[in-house]
C-alpha cells in the first residue's frame, strides 16, 4: 500500500493563542489521528492571523510545499482555511488536493455550499443583529437594560432569522435528494450526514432536524 505524503496547515486566530497553544494542539491531535495508518506527515505549517483575511503566508508557503513535494495538504476542520467563497475558490483552483479532517468525504459542490452558508452568515450576522436592537429599542425595549427578559427576547429573534437563512441555503441540496427517491426524514438526514453537510449547529442531522427544515420552508 502506498502511503501519501501531507503537509498540514493549522490555524488559530490571535497571537495569544498561538503562543499558548490553544486550539492548535486540538488541530494537531485531529490531524495526528486520522493520519495514523493512511500516510505521512511530511511538514506543518502554523498561521495566526483572523479568519477573515485571505493575504497569509503560511498558507501560500503550505501550498508551494504541497506542490513541491506532491503533497496533499491537510486541515483539521474546514472553516480554518476561510469563511469566503472567493478564497475557497482560490485554493480549489491552485492544483493543490486538499483534505479536511472533520468532512474527509466532501466533495467540491458540498465545500462550494458550506463556504457560502458561512460568508453568508458573516456577512448578515451583524447586520441582522443591528436590525433586531434598533427594532427592540423602537418598541421601547431599554438597550443595556437588566431586565433578562429584554436581552433574552432580542437574541430569541436573531437565532431565529440565523434559522430561517440556513434553511433557505439547505433547502435546495433537501430537494434534490427528494427528486432523487429519497423522501424520509430519516433517509434524508442520513443522505446529508453522507455527504458531509452539518446543521446549523455543526452536528448531525437526524429526521426531525430534516422535517424542521423542511417546515421552515413552507
Amino acid at each position: 500500500m502506498n502511503m501519501r505524503s501531507y503537509i498540514a496547515y493549522f490555524r488559530v486566530s490571535t497571537d495569544r493563542q498561538g503562543k499558548s497553544g490553544l486550539g492548535l494542539e486540538a488541530q494537531q491531535q485531529a490531524v495526528t489521528a486520522f493520519l495514523h495508518g493512511r500516510g505521512e506527515l511530511i511538514a506543518s505549517f502554523t498561521e495566526i492571523e483572523s479568519g477573515r483575511r485571505n493575504d497569509r503566508p503560511e498558507l501560500a508557503a503550505a501550498l508551494d510545499a504541497c506542490r513541491k513535494h506532491k503533497a496533499v495538504l491537510i486541515i483539521a476542520k474546514l472553516d480554518r482555511l476561510a469563511r469566503n467563497v472567493y478564497f475557497i475558490s482560490g485554493l480549489m483552483e491552485s492544483g493543490v488536493e486538499f483534505i479536511a479532517v472533520d468532512m474527509p468525504e466532501a466533495n467540491r459542490l458540498t465545500i462550494y455550499i458550506l463556504a457560502a452558508v458561512a460568508e453568508h452568515e458573516r456577512e448578515m450576522i451583524s447586520q441582522r443583529t443591528r436590525a433586531a436592537l434598533q427594532a427592540a429599542k423602537a418598541r421601547g425595549t431599554r438597550l443595556g437594560s437588566p431586565n433578562p427578559k429584554n436581552g433574552a427576547a432580542v437574541r430569541a429573534q436573531v437565532l431565529q432569522e440565523k434559522a430561517d437563512r440556513f434553511a433557505a441555503h439547505v433547502l435546495p441540496v433537501i430537494r434534490g435528494l427528494q427528486a432523487q427517491g429519497i423522501t424520509g426524514y430519516k433517509a434524508l438526514a442520513r443522505a446529508l450526514n453522507a455527504r458531509g453537510i452539518p446543521t446549523t449547529n455543526q452536528r448531525k442531522w437526524y429526521g426531525s432536524t430534516v422535517k424542521n427544515v423542511l417546515h421552515r420552508g413552507h
